[in-house]
């Protein structure tokens, strides 16, 4: 869904009347799975260069399904490792791009696909990307062996809520030096209400359809028990697919030390496109890993 409301731009209202059609008729045939995972097997760009080195990583998930990935080292010494964790829609193919260049700024990326999207098998469910992601932590965690190697989490739209909720209940939570989480949704129940509310054929409807979603891993729930894990969240002021309200209410929900920053032109995961959001974000990045290196 975020990929076709950045191409129609304009069209967002017919996105918006899609969205909550969607809602109406497949909530109570298929509960959420349909509505918040869009994956695909596509390998988009197949024909343009990431621009930096990868290899392909190969990661088991506690029920045995082998996880595909992709690993881009740093150019040079590494300040850190970036467990990266794409949206909801097609698959890693499409999103590497969003940190292709953190390698060549001095930060290695693993970039996962969760099961049923690109070359990771398996059936996608909402349950199986919050594992998966939790696969990719403990991965990272034992690669780091006895090397003091930072690790952040950045996740994206569905990934960035994927990333506060997996880091604030994993067990390798002390390898984590920050949380990176841009035009990150609430809560489930929350997004699809609202997708419900903004067409008046559902919004009668709104209550009762998002009811049938379950919250269980409502980023909103746990984004308190991040602390002392930085978190910095980024959205843009219009965002048509995740409101920055979103945003709002978990930097509120959060304990310190935590950070909102607001992009007063920035539309949905699309920050990072602009070279001054960059540079900015080096520079947290970098105050993260001169923090982590003061404390004894």
């Amino acid at each position: 869904m975020p990929r076709l409301a950045q191409r129609f731009g304009p069209a967002c209202g017919r996105f918006r009347c899609f969205a909550a059609i969607w809602l109406l008729f497949c909530l109570p045939l298929t509960g959420c799975t349909s509505v918040f995972l869009q994956p695909d097997r596509v390998p988009y760009f197949a024909d343009r260069p990431l621009g930096t080195p990868y290899e392909d990583v190969w990661i088991a998930a506690p029920d045995g399904q082998k996880l595909h990935a992709l690993y881009l080292p740093a150019h040079g010494r590494a300040r850190a490792t970036v467990l990266y964790l794409h949206g909801n829609a097609e698959n890693l193919s499409s999103h590497v791009r969003a940190v292709g260049w953190l390698p060549a700024e001095g930060y290695s990326v693993l970039a996962l696909d969760y099961r049923g999207y690109g070359r990771s098998p398996g059936k996608a469910s909402i349950r199986g990307v919050h594992e998966d992601a939790a696969a990719a932590l403990a991965w990272l965690a034992a690669q780091r062996g006895g090397a003091d190697m930072p690790v952040i989490v950045y996740g994206q739209s569905l990934g960035a809520s994927i990333a506060i909720r997996s880091v604030a209940s994993s067990p390798f939570r002390d390898t984590v030096t920050a949380v990176v989480a841009e035009s990150p949704f609430a809560s489930y129940r929350g997004i699809a209400r609202e997708k419900l509310s903004q067409v008046w054929l559902t919004w009668p409807l709104q209550w009762p359809l998002s009811l049938l979603i379950s919250d269980r891993y409502a980023a909103i729930d746990v984004v308190n028990q991040l602390s002392p894990i930085p978190l910095l969240l980024i959205h843009g002021a219009h965002d048509v697919v995740v409101d920055v309200r979103h945003s709002q209410r978990l930097y509120a929900a959060a304990e310190p030390p935590k950070d909102l920053w607001v992009i007063p032109q920035g539309g949905h995961i699309d920050a990072t496109r602009s070279e001054p959001l960059r540079e900015r974000l080096l520079a947290f990045l970098a105050s993260i890993g001169q923090a982590a290196q003061d404390t004894p």
